[in-house]
């Protein structure tokens, strides 16, 4: 039999040597593998007499134990300097200029939230916020929807399990707690608009269960429809860059507002596309209406004194409308095509208004 001490120095420094994964796992095999030279000799062991054995076992099981020490501490150096080769070599220094055919895109629901925003604030609104995870109070009952209501029922609505004391908590099915919350923060008068996500159990090319909304609220002494008709045609002139808009006002529903109302805006059908603002033709864009008294009583306020008005509409569906896109469920594919396509400019700031306005300009 071998030299042990002299084989294992022999491997050993192979294995210092070798300088690639691949190399590494080839000279593995041929020591230790199956047929390795090691291995081999591990089998020798079964024809040597009881003491040859008791002298070269344990040093065969040495040297197989220092051979694979050996091979996983090289591994580990080996994959080391690899992953810093790997880093070194795609380092990128973010103060250069990015690449134009790098370049990120803003989400167009984002761009939207943008110029929403930017054309609300101009006329005096400011921006409020609620969770997205709600209590029934704020989602439900103090907007005046009653317990046998549809929007109530699991068929429409995402409910987080029970807590301890029975209730269910909702994924908000609308940016109307934020109102209520607003209401009940401090005294009036509120001009706040409320962009967000929401949820509902539905799905197909115009609804999908996650999607956002935006709406708003008036409140204060004697607000009237003539106020709430101004605000919505504003936001359609600038936010669809029309000179003039034309919009109806058709008797609708809502718990939350009365009397109520569904706007349509003028537009037409040619060659497969929709053009908003010419043509005979009329598309609903929102639901709007006076503020319910009985939800003035339900934070407080009392509905002689104060009056207003709310309105809301979905972002996403807005956003179809002024660019063209034919599938809701896309703007959440991940498809970076899409968004290459339907994307801004990372510095493609809103900038919508041609006038300061304030809510007292109403008609």
């Amino acid at each position: 039999m071998e030299d042990l001490q002299q084989l294992e120095t022999e491997i050993t420094t192979a294995i210092t040597a070798c300088d690639t994964l691949s190399g590494l796992e080839e000279l593995r095999v041929s020591e230790v593998g199956k047929k390795g030279r090691v291995s081999l000799m591990m089998r020798e062991l079964g024809k040597m007499t009881p003491e040859e054995k008791k002298t070269f076992g344990p040093k065969l099981n040495g040297l197989k134990t220092v051979i694979i020490d050996s091979i996983a501490d090289r591994k580990g150096a080996l994959e080391l300097a690899e992953l810093n080769h790997r880093l070194q070599s795609e380092r990128i220094d973010i103060t250069l200029p990015t690449p134009a055919e790098n370049q990120g895109s803003i989400h167009p629901i984002t761009q939207v939230i943008d110029e929403v925003a930017e054309i609300f604030t101009e006329i005096g609104f400011s921006i409020a916020e609620g969770p997205e995870i709600e209590e029934d109070f704020y989602n439900f009952t103090a907007l005046n929807i009653p317990a046998e209501h549809p929007a109530r029922q699991m068929h429409d609505t995402f409910y987080l399990p029970e807590n301890s004391d029975g209730n269910r908590k909702v994924l908000r099915t609308h940016t109307s707690p934020v109102q209520i919350r607003t209401m009940l923060s401090g005294p009036p008068p509120y001009r706040i608009i409320a962009p967000g996500r929401t949820y509902r159990c539905d799905s197909d090319a115009t609804h999908t269960p996650m999607f956002h909304q935006v709406e708003a609220l008036v409140i204060d002494k004697n607000i009237h429809m003539g106020h709430l008709k101004w605000c919505i045609e504003e936001f359609c002139r600038k936010f669809f860059e029309l000179d003039n808009v034309k919009i109806r006002f058709r008797p609708s529903y809502f718990p939350f507002t009365e009397p109520s109302a569904e706007v349509d805006i003028g537009c037409s059908f040619k060659n497969g596309e929709i053009r908003i603002g010419e043509g005979d033709d009329w598309l609903e864009i929102m639901g709007c209406g006076m503020v319910n008294p009985r939800v003035l009583e339900n934070v407080n306020l009392d509905p002689n004194e104060y009056q207003g008005f709310a309105f809301g509409l979905g972002l996403d569906r807005i956003s179809m409308l002024k660019w063209g896109i034919p599938d809701l469920r896309d703007f959440f594919a991940a498809d970076l095509r899409w968004l290459k396509h339907y994307g801004f400019a990372a510095l493609d700031i809103p900038s919508l208004s041609t006038q300061n306005t304030n809510i007292g300009g109403g008609k």
